[in-house]
């Protein structure tokens, strides 16, 4: 009784292994399939040499990426994927890693290394209005990037980060990232009065950082950009913002079909004409809700007036008489006499005493784009009143 016991438990472990062995055994080229058909709404695939599965983990091994604009692929190598486990169809990857960058053409050499997403997942679908029919990842993360020429470091950045988080419903997201070590060497550019103006500007040296913030609802479309600012060290920092509704996951896939239609025709004239049109017909889809563009100054303006009034024959403080007389001026020939009073004021608040310098456009209801470009086209004085714009200083 004891050993028929026992034997059943053994058969039925053994036919419960064999059972759902299968039923857990990752589809590599399933994976490799489905994260095409995301990459193709995106204009590009992948190719591997071959996928290999052990356990959770799926490698990509010889792969490239291939843009459907282009007949030539970039290599990318093994690309390594953890944590995979099928969801709804789809896929969860808990952290995919790519090999390091090191390309060399003529004579720049670019660098990246730590390159890694995580959370990323692979839909099952590509149709629908919500963020589980894209390509998705929560985080992305990209080490130390070089740019050299002929040896001689360029551009480098220390390490990028990029976040993205989405509501339960996933009908919309929110985003930020940072650029961190953003350094610059322009001693070396080759035009002689360029170069002159780049050391008379102390921008020989460039050290700052970029970051970015904002979130995308894709039913109504609106995308806001709460931040996305260039601060660089002695310079200053220049911050724009922005709000656009219609941008919906529909309007970019139009956008996206619109570009492959056009690339696909072999009359590259002809097709730029259908696409021009077809992009007017997807801009009756866009209202403008909002912009601003900040200036806070560290420095660059004291250096701009001294080198233009040296050019000039004059101090930077006689510079700035000159600016602050001629803005009116200039201003006047827009025909917008409250503009040129509200502008005319902040620049010499601004040139006065260089702190801040914001130029916002906020009207009162949303503005479709078709309007806006019916102003620019047959009124162009009218769109600061349609676009509701302030120039202020200091503030």
């Amino acid at each position: 009784m004891r050993y028929s016991s026992k034997a059943r438990l053994l058969l039925a472990g053994a036919a419960l292994s064999i059972l759902s062995g299968p039923a857990f055994a990752l589809d590599g080229n399933d994976l490799l399939t489905k994260l095409n058909a995301a990459l193709m709404q995106q204009g590009g695939l992948v190719t591997a040499q071959s996928v290999d599965v052990e356990g959770s983990t799926v490698t990509l091994a010889g792969a490239a990426f291939k843009p459907t604009s282009s007949a030539e692929s970039l290599p990318l190598g093994d690309i390594t994927l953890e944590g995979v486990q099928e969801a709804n169809g789809g896929y969860h990857v808990e952290k995919a890693s790519f090999p390091n960058i090191n390309i060399t053409q003529d004579k720049t050499t670019v660098t990246a290394a730590d390159i890694s997403m995580s959370g990323v997942s692979i839909p099952a679908e590509t149709t629908g209005d919500t963020l589980d029919t894209i390509l998705f990842y929560e985080e992305a993360h990209v080490g130390p990037m070089n740019v050299s020429v002929d040896g001689k470091s360029v551009f480098s950045v220390d390490e990028t980060n990029f976040t993205a988080t989405t509501t339960e419903d996933k009908s919309s997201m929110n985003f930020s990232g940072a650029m961190t070590g953003v350094k610059a060497d322009l001693s070396t550019y080759p035009d002689p009065k360029a170069q002159e103006a780049i050391t008379e500007l102390g921008l020989t040296t460039l050290d700052g950082r970029v970051d970015l913030a904002g979130s995308w609802e894709l039913a109504s479309g609106k995308i806001d950009l709460t931040r996305y600012a260039l601060d660089f060290n002695n310079i200053g920092k220049l911050d724009f913002l922005f709000s656009l509704s219609g941008y919906t996951l529909q309007f970019l896939k139009s956008v996206q079909e619109t570009t492959a239609a056009m690339e696909a025709n072999p009359n590259k004239e002809e097709a730029q004409q259908a696409a021009n049109l077809a992009m007017l017909g997807l801009m009756q889809q866009l209202t403008f809700n909002s912009a601003e563009i900040r200036f806070e100054d560290a420095g660059i303006t004291g250096r701009a007036l001294d080198f233009t009034g040296k050019k000039q024959g004059v101090s930077g403080q006689q510079m700035a008489q000159i600016v602050k007389g001629m803005a009116p001026l200039m201003l006047a020939q827009l025909n917008v006499p409250e503009l040129q009073n509200m502008v005319s004021a902040a620049i010499n608040t601004y040139i006065d005493n260089p702190g801040n310098l914001t130029i916002s456009a906020r009207p009162e209801k949303p503005v479709p784009v078709p309007m806006i470009m019916g102003a620019a086209m047959g009124a162009p004085n009218t769109l600061p009143q349609v676009l509701g714009v302030t120039v202020t200083a200091n503030e």
